[in-house]
């Protein structure tokens, strides 16, 4: 999370952002290579074992958030243990999967830029006009293709990998990008997103990343600890864990001092 993938990262939104901006075809070239114009569809959506692909990747990504829903579960049922994981981590992984997979793909993005999928324009035999990336009055109604919560949700596996181990950190950030763009090439493959829908989801994703991980990590003035983390969790379960501990019959007291 340096500086250095930073400016890739702006550098590829630039690129992305103004060619597919003045050459909005070029979305419809690059979706036009999965769609079959002899049976009018996509065919690989129709295919069970891609299907069964498409719902492991979202399986594999989860996977890697599971242990972080599960130190603040436990935080919040128990909160006179520690956590079970680094305070830091977990909240890190936490905050850029609600932010990048949830927060402004579906309820920001998805919700008010009415771009239609590719399966639902008329140049693949659907009822909707195309629109370019940067139009939001396309007319689908919701769930809509800008941007692809699924490739968002497959690139944040980016989020674990920077906290891999120093050496093995590069391997990770590698097979992150990867799996994300494997992910994000399926949806396309299934008629489900353009190009632009994949890499724009890449590209918030690994901004909301790398602005969380300066925030807790890396800038002095922002920077957390594991100890502050833990005690702010005690103070927020704290009162519900006291309460239920009275209907069982003990009192556990104010909650302790940090």
């Amino acid at each position: 999370m340096n500086r250095t993938g930073l400016f890739i990262a702006l550098g590829l939104s630039l690129v992305i952002g103004v060619v597919f901006g003045v050459y909005p075809e070029l979305d419809l070239k690059l979706a036009g290579l999965f769609y079959d114009p002899a049976i009018k569809d996509f065919p690989l959506r129709l295919n069970p074992h891609a299907d069964f692909l498409r719902d492991a990747a979202m399986w594999v990504a989860w996977a890697f958030a599971l242990p972080a829903i599960a130190a603040f579960v436990v935080k919040m049922l128990r909160p006179d243990r520690r956590l079970i994981m680094s305070g830091r981590a977990a909240v890190f992984l936490l905050l850029t999967m609600l932010m990048a997979a949830g927060v402004l793909t579906n309820f920001t993005f998805k919700s008010f830029w009415g771009r239609p999928r590719p399966v639902a324009v008329t140049e693949f035999s659907g009822p909707l006009p195309f629109v370019a990336w940067w139009d939001p009055r396309g007319r689908c109604a919701k769930n809509c293709s800008f941007i692809s919560g699924e490739g968002a949700t497959a690139f944040w596996t980016i989020a674990p990998a920077a906290l891999t181990p120093p050496a093995l950190r590069p391997v990770a950030y590698v097979a992150a990008l990867a799996f994300g763009a494997a992910t994000s090439g399926l949806r396309m493959a299934f008629g489900g997103h353009f190009f632009t829908d994949v890499a724009g989801a890449g590209l918030v994703t690994f901004f909301v990343i790398w602005l969380l991980h300066g925030y807790i990590y890396r800038w002095p003035k922002t920077r957390l600890s594991d100890d502050r983390i833990d005690a702010a969790l005690t103070r927020l379960a704290w009162p519900g864990y006291r309460a239920m501990q009275r209907w069982r019959g003990r009192d556990v007291g104010p909650r302790p001092l940090p």
